[in-house]
Formats: C-alpha cells, sequence, structure tokens
C-alpha cells in the first residue's frame, strides 16, 4: 500500500470492518420483531426501519467524512462538549456495549449451559452466577482486542468479518427457501402507522449515533495506515460506508422477513432473539443452534470493540491524562457490571434517552450536509439543534411515562405516579403537534427551522449578490 492509496483488498476490509462495528446485539434482535409485528404491513414497516438503521447511518458516515470529522465544530464548545460525551456514553458504556455481551449470552451462550437459574447474593443485589461469568469473559476478551487498536482492520474486518458474513447468508437463505409460515397479521401501532412505527424502531440499533464515532475512529484508522490526505480519507471512508450499508440491509430484510414469517415459534417471543433461536432451532436442531451462537457472538463481540475503542479514543482527547489503555481497560469493566443489569430492563431505561437524543443526531447529519447552504451556518446549526432537542425532550417524556405505568394501567410506584400526572398535564397542548402521537412531534418544528435558516440564508445572499 503507498500513502494515500489502499489497494481493493484493504478498501474491502475497511468496509467489512465498519459493517461488523455495526452489527451487533440491536441490530439482530429488534428486527425480527418489528417483522413478526408489522405482519402484512411488512414492506413500509421495513421501509421505516430501513431509513433509520440503515439509510441514516450511511448519511452519518459520509457526513463525518465531509467534515473532515468536525461535526460539532459550528456548536458552542460547551454544548458540543456534552452533546459528543452524552452521545459517547449512550452508545459506549451505558447502553449499546452492554447490550453486546447481553445479547451474546441470551442466544449465544444460554441455549448450551444446563442451569442458567443459579444466582447468589453481592450486598443486596441478587445477580445471575452464569450471566456474570459469560460477560466477565466476553468482555476481558473485548478489552483485549481494543487494546491494539492498530490491528482492528487486521482483525475484524479481514479475518471476523468474512466468517459472519458466510454464516449470515446461510441463515438468509434458510430464511427466504424454508419460511416457517406465511407472513401473519399487523399487530398494534403496525396497523395504523407501519412506516412511523418502523422508523422509530430503527431507533433502537442506535447506528445513527454509532455513526458520529465510528466515521471518527475509521478516519483514525487510516491515518495509523498511511492516508494522511484528506480527501483520500474521505473518499475511503464513504466507500466503506457503501459497504457497510449494503451488509446491513441485507441482513435486515432477511431478518423481517423470517419475523413476518415466524408464525406458531413466535408464540410468548418476548424479543426478535427468542423468535432466532426458535427459528434456527427447529429448522436446523442443534447445528443451527452452534451456527447461530457463532453469528451472535462474533457480531456482539465486534460491536463491542468497536464501541469500547472509540469510547476510549474520545475519553483519552478529552483528557489527555487518561492514557489510552487505561480507559479501554476501565470502560470494559463498566460494561461487564452493567450488563448485569438484565438485557429487558436496559431496553427498557434506553428507549426514552434514544427518543430524545436521536433527533439531535439526525438533525446534526442534516445540517452537516447544509452548512454551505445558511448564510448564517453557526446560528443554524445552533437553533436547529436546539429545537430538535426541545421537541425530542417531549417525545422522550411521552415514552418514560409509558414506561412507569404496569400492566395493570397503574403507576408502578408514586414517584412514577407524579411523573405521569405532568406528562398528563402537558399531553393537551403537546398533542396539537402533527406525529406527536407516533411518537415524531421533534420532526416538522426541526424541518421547518431548517427551512427558515435556507430561506433567511438565500435572501442574505441575494442582498450580497445585488
Amino acid at each position: 500500500m503507498q500513502d494515500n492509496h489502499m489497494s481493493i483488498g484493504d478498501t474491502l476490509g475497511l468496509g467489512f470492518m465498519t459493517f461488523a462495528f455495526f452489527l451487533g446485539a440491536g441490530n439482530l434482535i429488534f428486527p425480527p420483531f418489528a417483522g413478526m409485528l408489522a405482519g402484512d404491513n411488512m414492506p413500509l414497516a421495513m421501509l421505516g426501519f430501513l431509513i433509520t438503521a440503515v439509510g441514516l447511518p450511511l448519511v452519518g458516515l459520509i457526513a463525518v467524512a465531509k467534515a473532515q470529522g468536525k461535526v460539532m465544530a459550528m456548536l458552542p464548545v460547551f454544548a458540543a462538549t456534552t452533546l459528543a460525551i452524552a452521545i459517547y456514553i449512550i452508545i459506549g458504556p451505558a447502553f449499546a456495549a452492554p447490550r453486546t455481551g447481553l445479547v451474546a449470552y441470551e442466544i449465544g451462550a444460554k441455549p448450551f449451559i444446563d442451569n442458567t437459574t443459579a444466582t447468589f447474593l453481592l450486598g443486596n443485589l441478587e445477580l445471575n452466577l452464569s450471566q456474570l461469568l459469560y460477560t466477565l469473559c466476553f468482555f476481558a476478551v473485548t478489552m483485549l482486542l481494543a487494546l491494539f487498536p492498530g490491528k482492528l482492520l487486521d482483525s475484524v474486518g479481514k479475518v471476523l468479518t468474512p466468517i459472519l458474513l458466510i454464516l449470515l447468508v446461510g441463515l438468509a437463505a434458510s430464511v427466504i427457501f424454508l419460511p416457517a409460515s406465511e407472513v401473519g397479521q399487523a399487530m398494534g401501532d403496525y396497523q395504523k402507522h407501519p412506516l412511523t412505527k418502523g422508523i422509530l424502531e430503527g431507533y433502537n440499533t442506535m447506528d445513527t449515533l454509532a455513526s458520529l464515532m465510528f466515521g471518527m475512529l475509521i478516519i483514525d484508522i487510516l491515518r495509523k495506515k498511511g492516508i494522511s490526505e484528506p480527501s483520500a480519507q474521505t473518499r475511503y471512508l464513504i466507500r466503506a460506508a457503501f459497504i457497510a450499508a449494503a451488509g446491513l440491509a441485507f441482513v435486515y430484510v432477511s431478518l423481517f422477513f423470517l419475523g413476518a414469517t415466524a408464525g406458531d415459534i413466535a408464540i410468548g417471543a418476548k424479543n426478535g432473539g427468542e423468535i432466532l433461536t426458535n427459528y434456527v432451532t427447529r429448522e436446523f436442531g442443534d447445528l443451527g443452534s452452534v451456527l447461530l451462537s457463532t453469528v451472535v457472538t462474533l457480531a456482539c463481540l465486534t460491536t463491542a470493540v468497536g464501541l469500547v475503542s472509540a469510547c476510549s479514543e474520545f475519553f483519552n482527547e478529552l483528557m489527555p491524562k487518561l492514557s489510552y489503555r487505561f480507559l479501554v481497560i476501565f470502560l470494559s469493566v463498566i460494561c461487564a457490571v452493567i450488563a448485569n443489569v438484565g438485557l429487558t430492563q436496559l431496553i427498557a431505561i434506553s428507549i426514552p434517552v434514544l427518543m430524545t437524543i436521536y433527533p439531535v443526531a439526525i438533525a446534526l447529519v442534516v445540517v452537516t450536509f447544509l452548512t454551505a447552504y445558511f448564510a448564517n451556518p453557526q446560528f443554524a446549526h445552533r437553533a436547529v439543534l436546539s429545537v430538535a432537542l426541545l421537541f425530542g425532550i417531549f417525545d422522550g417524556l411521552k415514552v418514560a411515562a409509558s414506561s412507569l405505568t404496569g400492566a395493570d394501567g397503574q403507576a408502578v410506584n408514586g414517584m412514577a405516579q407524579g411523573f405521569i400526572h405532568i406528562v398528563d398535564g402537558m399531553s393537551p397542548v403537546l398533542s396539537i403537534l402533527p406525529l406527536y402521537e407516533e411518537g415524531m412531534a421533534w420532526l416538522l418544528p426541526t424541518v421547518a427551522t431548517i427551512a427558515l435558516c435556507l430561506v433567511f440564508g438565500r435572501g442574505r445572499g441575494q442582498v450580497a449578490a445585488a
């Protein structure tokens, strides 16, 4: 490889590595469940899911390349730092990274463990023994791989990912030629709003947030590979983004189809992981279980490595006194601890947070592309992101209030009842907003703010020209 030039093999390796970073826990458990609920409305639901789980991450990577990693340069230093920290914590040790270990345990290990109910007390905490041991081992391996980031392209892009792709192609082929049943009926919100519901379901993958992290990580890897010219970095990052997007779309379409044709094997399933496990076990028996275990473990491991590496790089730059290696070890330990909260609880906690922060991330990607068209880019960036955050908070509060309501329709405790009462008090006013009921109250106000900034900019440009 010459300076600022990569061979076709290295470019494919970079694309495979990018794909592997994205393909983790949520990417495997959410599409089958969404497909099952969408039923005969699967095409629209799948389109919505692909918009936020493939399209936006692709655009996010390109935005990072376009801005040379400085997508928050137009924001005040404090605001940019706060937003960056929030995104890195959410996508790293708080939610996404621990979830990779949990999904790897639930699908990749639990079916092969004889006793998964054994617990022990640690103070006032009751911990699952097998889950604790597995997550400790999982994040120990993650830590070892993340400690040597210069070898990520070789170890992940050229070794693990091709194996993962072969396994996923085999699973996709079986889904197409051996469907469990006919496509079922749409359920819940997928009956009336399949497109919107699919878009919101795509939030759960957290891939748009991850794209802002992975883009900067890939640029750093390119530098270490001798690609120092900004234009060359942009070119290879965009190529990697398209390779990753193609791989993700292939996986999501097949998993959506699996869920929509799940039939009886989906009865009683609480998440897409159970549907996936039931299908593979029924069609392929023990061999299929081993295959699925391998796919899930590799997918989750590669994502965990990418997340821990990116978070460690970020906090090392923010706080140089903390070395990269120390941060890798520290964050790996934190991930192992949080993973033992449990998968269901972790997903439930993360949804309101994602409903709040995702609109900001989407708005950030959009204004990055439109920067050259704003007469006052700094003002436009700040105004648009402020509006997205404000209305995103409303969407997040609504979801949080709903999650605090028990199966009997009552609040889980007195404090929760007070919170729900506050949100209910705001609902009559907020419900006049378009798409509020669908959970996307932020969209039209944010688009309107962008339009105003563009029109204002056009007017200034015309005055200047005159």
